[in-house]
């Protein structure tokens, strides 16, 4: 059986269990002649329990119109604005501290974010986190 040959690539960021044909998944997949319906019903199915977090869908689609999809973990803001309990970050970085955390919600926010990070290990992914977390205003301590 031969490989079928992907036409183009659609990432996009939807709020889990929530997606319907409505923008942004209308406009984003809509171009490319996917069936908008079955893609709301899958993605729907796979994140009803991440239901209330904002989980990325990264979508290939192929030259005959079928498409695949996987998922991501939830971005990092999302992350680290739940676990700080505010709703935005910082308007001034680096003279604005918004939040803090502590040290294990940063190591259990780069445990759920490792299978997209490009860290080798916790230490690494910690960092990239914690880097996420000043650019917001969020002091980690």
């Amino acid at each position: 059986m031969a490989k079928k040959r992907v036409a183009a690539i659609v990432k996009i960021q939807i709020p889990a269990g929530a997606a319907t044909p409505a923008p942004p998944v209308g406009t984003a997949l809509g171009p490319h002649g996917v069936n908008i319906m079955d893609f709301c019903k899958m993605y729907n199915a796979q994140t009803e329990s991440q239901r209330g977090t904002v989980v990325p869908a990264e979508i290939p689609i192929f030259a005959d119109r079928s498409f695949t999809f996987s998922t991501k973990t939830p971005p990092t803001p999302v992350l680290l604005r739940a676990a700080a309990g505010i709703d935005k970050g910082a308007q001034t970085t680096g003279r604005e501290i918004v939040a803090t955390i502590s040290d294990a919600q940063l190591t259990e926010i780069a445990q759920t974010k490792m299978p997209d990070l490009n860290a080798n290990d916790l230490e690494a992914a910690k960092k990239q986190v914690a880097g996420t977390a000043r650019s917001m205003g969020i002091k980690v301590g």
